[in-house]
């Protein structure tokens, strides 16, 4: 759920860049400028990307050797930059972002955690029956 989550805002960051939505509704109507717009949009998406490969290498949809901890600590960092984005969309000068970005930050906060948590403890689990297996 959280990377179909990120993947539509990837394409709402795709739709602002290519100003099929006006950019003076996002970043709490802060941006003057299109070239303005341009870095931010360009930052938001690379974020937004590396979120999602974060999540793929946590759930084991791409092999690799990262320790599960590291993994989890760039979550908890996600989970903290979720959270107060929150809050900065509560306080948002547009109505836009105050209703629909506000509730999905808050949404993508959430299911963090519960990532977080949830893998943490089936990977206990993982390692208790692969060690029982071999007893």
């Amino acid at each position: 759920m959280m990377i179909g989550l990120l993947s539509l805002v990837l394409v709402f960051h795709l739709a602002v860049i290519t100003q099929l939505i006006p950019y003076t509704i996002v970043w709490a109507g802060k941006l003057r400028t299109v070239n303005e717009m341009y870095v931010f949009e360009a930052v938001s998406i690379a974020i937004n990307i590396f979120i999602i490969t974060v999540l793929l290498l946590k759930g084991y949809y791409i092999k690799h050797g990262i320790w599960n901890t590291v993994l989890n600590i760039m979550l908890w960092l996600f989970l903290a930059l979720f959270a107060l984005n929150t809050v900065g969309n509560l306080m948002a000068e547009t109505l836009f972002e105050k209703l629909v970005f506000t509730p999905l930050t808050l949404l993508a906060a959430l299911l963090i955690w519960i990532i977080v948590r949830k893998k943490n403890a089936l990977n206990v689990l993982r390692v208790r029956c692969q060690a029982n297996f071999f007893d």
